[in-house]
């Protein structure tokens, strides 16, 4: 269709961006390191490496990396919440010339296995923390080469004490025994006495796989290539400029990193964007402790703000919160889950920043569409196309609606996966003839290009901006003895948006909610783990058998509204 969006483009940003001007993230990545090098690059616990750090430290580690012979293009898997040494291993798996897989650490090993299994993985950098859950899995995968990392490694002298306070005082290390580790600190070591070969990388290399439940809730690999992330990270970058060139100057960006680096939203929004415009990431390795995290940012004065709708959220109702300054503040982007309105405007009224809303997927690396950076209040839509980027709003026949009207919401664009890992067939499902990619959101385009989500075609449930698939939790409830059927779907949540629902049909009459939500949590990550459950004698079914989730959405909605 005609970009009509094209017309609400702030001056200075272009229409399209050129990826090719850099062959991969790798030439990206290593421009800025020079261009850069004394400046910071990551603050994490009150410790600052600085890019000249950056660069030397990915490069021995990336040595370290080929002397395990590891073939172009294998599979690492990285496993650390926002720790200095995750930002660091990234840089060294690209440089070597290998695929990053991205990898919760919060999974449990049913989790876990699949997602090693299924990318080939053939080495993992784990922080010590979650250690055990990857010896539980090591015999079944093909990953020969470990790297354990300790919260307080890249923290000089003050990392003792961490390490200290962590392991002995707060005991958040359970034991593991994995006899080929190397911890990090050695593999660095060893790295700077071997000789690092700069791979040949381009731009059809794949650069990360980043997991996703896609449309049938089977976590799958969105194979992202260097061409792709290279395109976001411009996209992006072109996009904030209206914004970061506004008063008061900066002198370097501060982006607030506190959304997980294994996320795409963070991986491309803070980790990569910041380093492109010679920023700085502050790293929070945990933003549940929300009055730490608050006294973390009294310590600086942040200018770029990415988060989810629930974190913005329990910001706001720390008591401490007001205290922070954010004169600074030039930038609040809000994504993974729909932001919505009544935070926006506290936010802006406590902040003096609006919040952008934008949209995107793991299989676009992520951004699609986001509000101008020029925007002064929240209006409720997902934005207009960024540079270079088509959206079509598609009926289920695949022919374009009509302005205003609802439809599937398909991309094109140089950001766009090139398929999923080694599934052709799940790939052809969700990518049209044309070249556009059926991102499964249903979505309305009004006469000037802004988009507004108005439902969602594919049974997805978004937990605090985590994508959860009732296929997957449905198969951990079915596998319980006292369980005859179950459905799961999302449900209306204050604080994360959405909440998991587990319709249970009994096969033992004396199982309870309790026994099966603790089944669960041995099986499930946290935010998947259903936080209410309802007892049936029977599920409402197509004549094939096939349980009606949409039934039981109607039915809530139904309830809600009475």
């Amino acid at each position: 269709m005609e970009r009509i969006w094209l017309k609400q483009y702030p001056p200075g940003v272009p229409a399209d961006i050129d990826p090719s001007q850099y062959a991969s993230l790798v030439d990206l990545l290593e421009e800025s390191f020079a261009k850069f090098a004394d400046r910071r690059a990551f603050i994490c616990m009150d410790k600052s490496i600085s890019y000249r750090d950056l660069d030397e430290m990915s490069a021995s580690l990336a040595a370290y990396l080929q002397s395990k012979g590891l073939a172009k293009g294998a599979r690492v898997a990285l496993m650390m919440p926002n720790v200095l040494q995750y930002p660091v291993a990234i840089a060294a798996v690209l440089r070597a010339g290998f695929a990053v897989v991205n990898v919760n650490p919060l999974y449990t090993p049913r989790e876990l296995d699949h997602q090693l299994k299924d990318s080939g993985a053939e080495a993992i950098i784990v922080l010590e923390n979650f250690a055990h859950v990857v010896q539980q899995v090591l015999p079944q995968t093909q990953v020969k080469h470990v790297i354990v990392a300790s919260m307080g490694d890249l923290l000089g002298f003050k990392g003792v004490i961490v390490n200290l306070v962590v392991r002995r005082v707060k005991k958040m290390v359970p034991a593991f025994s994995i006899p080929r580790a190397v911890p990090f600190n050695d593999a660095l070591a060893a790295g700077r006495n071997l000789p690092f070969s700069k791979a040949k990388i381009g731009p059809d290399d794949v650069a990360f796989l980043q997991y996703t439940g896609g449309t049938t809730g089977v976590s799958k690999g969105a194979t992202l290539l260097h061409r792709n992330i290279v395109a976001n990270v411009l996209q992006n970058d072109a996009w904030l400029q209206p914004a970061l060139s506004r008063p008061p100057q900066i002198d370097q960006l501060l982006v607030v990193c506190a959304l997980p680096l294994y996320h795409i939203f963070a991986l491309t929004a803070c980790y990569l964007l910041a380093l492109r415009a010679g920023g700085a990431n502050l790293l929070i390795p945990n933003p549940r402790d929300i009055g730490g995290f608050i006294k973390e940012l009294m310590k600086y004065q942040v200018n770029s703000f990415p988060a989810v709708n629930t974190l913005y959220n329990g910001l706001m109702h720390h008591p401490d919160f007001a205290k922070v300054d954010f004169s600074k503040l030039k930038i609040s982007n809000g994504g993974g889950m729909a932001v919505q309105r009544p935070v926006a405007e506290q936010w802006k009224k406590i902040t003096g920043c609006p919040i952008a809303e934008g949209y995107g997927l793991s299989e676009t690396s992520p951004t699609l569409t986001c509000n101008p950076a020029t925007a002064t209040e929240f209006n409720g839509s997902i934005g207009i196309p960024v540079p270079s980027t088509s959206i079509s709003i598609r009926d289920d026949d695949g022919n374009e609606v009509p302005l205003g009207q609802p439809g599937e919401i398909c991309a094109r664009g140089p950001q766009v996966m090139s398929g999923y890992w080694n599934r052709p067939d799940e790939t052809a499902k969700v990518m049209t003839a044309d070249g556009y990619f059926r991102t499964g959101d249903i979505g309305v385009m009004g006469p000037d290009g802004f988009i507004k989500i108005v439902d969602r075609k594919k049974d997805m449930i978004l937990v605090s901006g985590f994508n959860v698939y009732p296929n997957e939790i449905e198969e951990v409830i079915a596998s319980h003895p006292g369980v005859l059927e179950c459905a799961v779907i999302g449900v209306p949540d204050e604080k994360s948006g959405e909440a998991v629902k587990a319709f249970v049909v009994k096969k033992d009459p004396n199982v309870t909610a309790e026994e099966i939500t603790k089944f669960c949590h041995s099986q499930l990550t946290n935010y998947k783990v259903p936080k209410h459950i309802e007892f049936r004698t029977n599920l409402p079914k197509t004549n094939v058998g096939k349980i009606l989730r949409r039934q039981l959405r109607e039915e809530k909605s139904a309830a809600a509204a009475a």
